[in-house]
């Protein structure tokens, strides 16, 4: 990493990550393989920014240590990268299980419990599809119906939060706005 730590991917250890790696890492991660429109890739830094600001919209009471958890609910891809679901699927249990020990590492390292508690996790699954549903149809040229199809039906959002979220930023920006929502988060 560019902090100098070393992960191990097969056992990862929290002390060797850092968030300052994590934003590098998912801001240069381009989410739909990069078949997105405009002059930059949709990073999946963006995306978990996107996602934040969805369960915050659906859940305006959740602390903050739960918004840290959500803003890091793809974070192991800044090691092993973004798959589509497809391709996730042909690969399935090995791939699934080094992502589920990276996340468990991350997690204790900033205080999570290695494993969510079921409402959490239903929260951010639901978060993460409707951030997928308005990337579909707003940036991978879904349709509205086929987008249904698969991330279900079009979630409520607020016309700010498409202004904000759904222009693909230049990898510099969405790494500078991921840490600075991780230590807002971290701060309150």
């Amino acid at each position: 990493m560019l902090s100098g730590r070393r992960l191990d991917l097969l056992d990862p250890s929290p002390l060797d990550v850092e968030v300052e790696d994590i934003a590098h890492g998912l801001a240069r991660v381009a989410r739909w393989n990069g078949q997105t429109t405009g002059a930059h890739i949709f990073s999946v830094a963006q995306h978990s920014l996107l996602v934040e600001a969805l369960a915050r919209q659906k859940s305006p009471r959740l602390d903050a240590k739960a918004r840290i958890a959500v803003l890091l609910h793809d974070a192991p891809e800044y090691v092993i990268g973004d798959m589509i679901s497809p391709f996730k699927a042909v690969i399935g249990d090995s791939y699934k299980a080094v992502e589920k020990r990276l996340l468990g590492a991350i997690h204790l390292r900033f205080g999570l419990p290695a494993t969510l508690p079921d409402p959490l996790t239903k929260l951010i699954k639901t978060a993460d599809r409707a951030a997928a549903f308005l990337e579909a149809t707003r940036l991978a040229g879904f349709e509205r119906a086929e987008a249904k199809a698969f991330f279900g039906p079009p979630p409520k959002f607020s016309a700010a939060l498409e202004r904000d979220y759904l222009t693909p930023w230049p990898a510099e920006t969405a790494a500078e706005r991921y840490r600075e929502r991780f230590r807002k988060l971290v701060d309150a």
